[in-house]
């Protein structure tokens, strides 16, 4: 990649100035360095940040190379954490403070959540989640989502906003009109949703009109189409750009991960269709999934070719471009204020986590521990999105046994003890998929074993011995281990 010619030229500028890139590794590789003054943004994923010292350091040198900078991360808690990835998040997620519903605990989460990112230096959290689970076996929004009543949603999204704004950090809704009702994964296919206008004005739209009016910093639009306005996804169509306007939204339309196969494998044909469908900063993908360099340099050149021929106005490029410069020089207004020590900031979101997850458990039956414990996981390992199988539980389990004088769990592949414990994992156990149908069998085997369901309410199995826990960050799982392993 040619660094020189990208900000060569007016054209060059604005088109670099749209796009948000990624990097591999935790060092500013030397393509990158020379481009971060012009670029829209740069996203920081979990091999990017494997400690909070690390991701403070990036932020820093990227913010001392240009201080317009605009640093994002995915960080959502509970499920999707990318700063706490090595060992599941301090938040139990979403899902958890919807079933509290106590409005001022997740003001509290979000300003917790706020003040780690802004000691860590990143400028726009892409979070919250404001999709509405209203369709409980969706493959990637799950726990994610507050629930499953839009005005509750709207209410906590709006809650969770202002208080990760108070904290010292940005924040982008997501994933708009909402995501919520499919049952399609967007990493892998395109989901379709036959509904009318009156339907999403009633169901999906209400949490971003509420965070448009707590003062959301972006909105990042799904890759979701829906027939009643286009053919093609949100992310791509004009008419999603247009309504959030109408709505009073004037901050960056951000689009979800450009690489994503429900907008096909041409990186640079999305980029055009985006730009030109009214978004302003362009997510192109995870450093994992392809070469970061090479995707950038790809964007970069669709869109100047896009204008040389006439298929995109400059004009429209440059009002993108400044729509993105003012977000980071909001940002950098917001970094002008003190930052807390990360273990100061650590230990403010581990203790609304703890409460939270404590809260919002649901318990059936005696799930109290009975001699040795065995673990057995049942949950699917795949999941693009968020990666929503995590090692937290075995590490919380692990310590919690140490704690009380077993040295772990004991195998699952091994006889449990006469009077052991079997604890039984799962996440979307529907009885027709292969979850399930494990589920089923390990019951009958032990009618005794105490299930932990980590997904929705609506999707829990039955059992006489229960917990409800609403997610897989590692304040679920401590809360668990507290409940079923008292000391």
């Amino acid at each position: 990649m040619d660094v020189g010619e990208l900000t060569r030229g007016p054209v060059a500028r604005a088109a670099l100035g749209v796009l948000m890139a990624s990097f591999p590794g935790t060092e500013l590789p030397g393509w990158l360095t020379p481009a971060v003054s012009g670029l829209g943004g740069v996203c920081l994923f979990g091999e990017n940040v494997p400690d909070l010292p690390t991701a403070r350091r990036l932020c820093d040198e990227l913010h001392t190379l240009a201080p317009g900078t605009v640093v994002l991360v995915d960080e959502e808690g509970g499920n999707v954490t990318r700063l706490q990835a090595a060992e599941g998040s301090d938040l139990p997620g979403n899902a958890a403070l919807g079933v509290v519903d106590d409005l001022d605990l997740t003001g509290r989460a979000g300003r917790a959540l706020g003040g780690l990112l802004h000691a860590v230096g990143v400028d726009v959290d892409l979070a919250p989640c404001l999709d509405v689970a209203s369709e409980p076996w969706n493959p990637v929004i799950g726990t994610r989502s507050f629930g499953a009543d839009p005005a509750s949603v709207a209410r906590h999204g709006a809650a969770f906003v202002a208080g990760v704004r108070a904290g010292g950090s940005g924040t982008c809704a997501k994933h708009y009109p909402g995501h919520g009702a499919t049952s399609v994964d967007s990493h892998v296919a395109l989901p379709v949703l036959d509904v009318g206008l009156d339907e999403l004005e009633r169901r999906d739209l209400p949490p971003f009109r509420s965070a448009v009016a707590a003062g959301v910093d972006a909105v990042m639009t799904a890759h979701v189409v829906v027939r009643a306005l286009g053919e093609g996804p949100a992310s791509l169509e004009p008419w999603s750009s247009r309504m959030l306007r109408r709505s009073g939204f004037a901050g960056p339309v951000v689009t979800d991960a450009l690489g994503m196969r429900a907008v096909g494998d041409d990186l640079g044909a999305a980029a055009v269709a985006a730009v030109a469908a009214g978004a302003d900063l362009l997510c192109l993908d995870a450093p994992q999934e392809r070469d970061a360099e090479a995707m950038l340099w790809q964007a970069w050149t669709a869109l100047v070719a896009a204008v040389s021929d006439g298929r995109l106005e400059l004009v429209r490029l440059q009002r993108s471009a400044s729509r993105n410069r003012a977000l980071g020089l909001r940002a950098a207004q917001r970094r002008a204020r003190p930052r807390p020590e990360l273990a100061a900031a650590l230990e403010g979101l581990a203790a609304v986590g703890r409460e939270a997850a404590e809260r919002s458990l649901g318990v059936d039956g005696d799930v109290v521990r009975r001699g040795p414990v065995q673990l057995v996981d049942l949950r699917p390992r795949q999941n693009l999105a968020a990666g929503r199988t995590t090692s937290a539980f075995g590490t919380a389990l692990a310590g919690r046994l140490q704690a009380l004088g077993q040295a772990g769990p004991v195998p699952s592949d091994q006889p449990l003890p006469d009077g052991g414990t079997t604890l039984v994992l799962v996440r979307e156990p529907h009885p027709e998929r292969e979850e399930g149908r494990a589920l089923a069998a390990l019951l009958a085997e032990r009618p005794d074993a105490v299930v932990v369901h980590t997904g929705l309410p609506a999707t829990a199995p039955s059992a006489g011995r229960r917990v409800l826990c609403h997610g897989v960050g590692r304040a679920n799982a401590q809360a668990v281990m507290e409940r079923v392993l008292p000391g």
